[in-house]
């Protein structure tokens, strides 16, 4: 049996085959030209930090952390995570080979880990940008109800402008509420993401926002084509994260292969 028909048919339950909808709404985003609506960027003086750095002859650190979802592991299935794609923009499309990109994001961690690991994982690094997407294990963690969490994300943008970096927020992708129980709270930790964002005016990559309306305009979509599972975006999720991530800094091209441009020889 061909791989790609045996990945959908043990999947096919979990991503709304079972549910009652038609198989045809999969291809329901082609019928209607698959449109993106990407959510508004919040002019924040921190995206004037970005462009400074990027015009600037001196190399930059940019450094990812988070969970699972940033870590990158098995779900993409050999292929590349978001903060691998952001490389490929980075230091080859966009030419700035001497700037590093690291990623210290960890499997099952929550905001408490991450900010009890800081030194290690943020701070040893000298970084310029420090992005983080994290919520997706706290909201399942009876000890980081939303309050907790919120302060934690001050507390980390906080210590991440002490080092004279730049944050980046971003909300987590949707999940299947219906199969994670454990995990049903997660729509009230985004708004917390976006309150942070807001009040202390870091730039937010509104990866939430993204998913959900896309899901409504194109029905079980993004659950078929973006998610590995329940939880973790395969590839195709990977590439949207990194995608909308780069509108919102500024640095989409759609001529360029990250950003679903054509790959051709001789780039550079």
């Amino acid at each position: 049996m061909n791989k790609k028909k045996t990945i959908f048919s043990r999947r096919s339950f979990l991503l709304g085959a079972g549910a009652g909808l038609p198989l045809a709404a999969v291809s329901m985003s082609a019928a209607h030209g698959n449109a993106p609506h990407f959510p508004p960027v919040k002019e924040v003086p921190d995206l004037a930090v970005i462009k400074g750095l990027l015009a600037k002859k001196e190399p930059n650190v940019w450094l990812f952390t988070g969970d699972s979802i940033t870590h990158g592991a098995k779900h993409t299935e050999g292929y590349r995570s978001y903060p691998e794609i952001f490389e490929e923009r980075m230091r080859w499309e966009l030419a700035r080979t001497r700037d590093w990109v690291i990623n210290t994001g960890i499997s099952s961690q929550t905001t408490r880990m991450i900010l009890d690991d800081f030194d290690w994982r943020i701070a040893k690094f000298n970084p310029s940008v420090v992005s983080i997407m994290i919520g997706t294990n706290d909201c399942a963690k009876a000890d980081l109800p939303v309050p907790v969490y919120e302060q934690n994300l001050k507390t980390f943008v906080d210590k991440v402008r002490a080092l004279g970096a730049v944050p980046v927020l971003h909300t987590p992708n949707p999940i299947i509420l219906r199969l994670s129980d454990e995990r049903k709270t997660l729509p009230e930790y985004i708004p917390a993401i976006r309150r942070v964002a807001e009040g202390l005016q870091t730039i937010l990559v509104d990866n939430y926002a993204y998913w959900e309306d896309r899901q409504k305009r194109y029905f079980n979509d993004v659950y078929r084509q973006w998610l590995n599972d329940r939880l973790h975006p395969n590839f195709r999720g990977h590439q949207q994260i990194a995608r909308l991530m780069f509108r919102v800094l500024g640095i989409f091209d759609p001529e360029h292969p990250t950003c679903n441009g054509e790959y051709y020889e001789g780039e550079h």
